[in-house]
């Protein structure tokens, strides 16, 4: 018996030493900035949003940089931007835990780093595709079941919000990183579509699921913290680090 307690015991730790190798790997390589105050980081735009002036039509982009100070080094905070056509201005629509209400919907620079961390670019729609989700998108938002409640482990959080908006919009598909915590987290029942809309996902709580589809390739959810590997595009998807090897692609319209 006892022999069996520690064989248990000893899997636990190598399961946990799995699961953080990633994010410590990111702490202690220097690739997350913690001893920075917020006020002084980066908070520039990265180039990646068209700008009003050169164009008149409609524009819908999701973006995901790693989260602010330590956080950073498990997860990434996205948001979604969008211009209507002819509008001169951006609004942008995310989650945050430090604003009350919880869903914030502001006009901003749509490709701003997010405190010192540069933005990826998920999604990218323009034209009618674009004109045509943002009142939808709106509506899913007003629609969102966890708007006063924030849970960075293991959601409802910034990223369990993305994940639910994609799925409530017919043509809004975004595939959310590996390191997206709390993508995996379901309102309802343990099965659903994945965020891309290209396959399936079983999620127990956010905690504990597998995702198969051809956009998120094939991940295992282990204690919110997700392991996986994209067929499609040849990388593994680690803890904290995300993906290594070929780089997702971006869904959307946009040439």
């Amino acid at each position: 018996m006892v022999r069996y307690l520690l064989r248990g015991v000893l899997v636990v730790i190598a399961v946990l030493m799995l699961l953080l190798a990633g994010p410590v790997w990111m702490l202690a390589s220097g690739t997350i900035t913690t001893n920075v105050p917020w006020s002084n980081l980066d908070r520039s735009s990265a180039g990646l949003a068209p700008l009003p002036e050169s164009s008149d039509e409609a524009v819908v982009q999701v973006y995901a940089a790693n989260a602010y100070n330590w956080r950073g080094a498990f997860g990434v905070h996205p948001w979604i931007a969008f211009k209507p056509e002819g509008e001169p201005d951006y609004r942008i629509l995310q989650v945050m835990s430090w604003r009350r209400p919880t869903v914030v919907n502001v006009i901003d620079t749509p490709d701003r780093a997010w405190f010192g961390n540069a933005p990826m670019l998920l999604a990218d729609y323009r034209g009618d595709a674009a004109a045509a989700l943002i009142p939808e998108i709106i509506a899913a938002t007003e629609r969102y079941p966890s708007a006063e409640r924030y849970r960075v482990w293991p959601g409802p959080n910034s990223n369990t919000f993305i994940a639910w908006i994609a799925r409530e919009v017919e043509g809004f598909d975004v595939a959310l990183p590996a390191t997206a915590v709390g993508k995996d987290f379901l309102f309802e029942g343990v099965f659903a579509p994945t965020p891309s809309g290209t396959g399936y996902q079983l999620s127990l709580g956010g905690v504990l699921g597998l995702m198969l589809a051809k956009e998120e390739g094939i991940e295992l959810n282990l204690l919110g913290f997700s392991i996986g590997i994209d067929v499609m595009r040849p990388a593994l998807k680690l803890p904290g680090i995300g993906r290594l090897g070929m780089p997702a692609r971006v869904a959307g319209n946009a040439d």
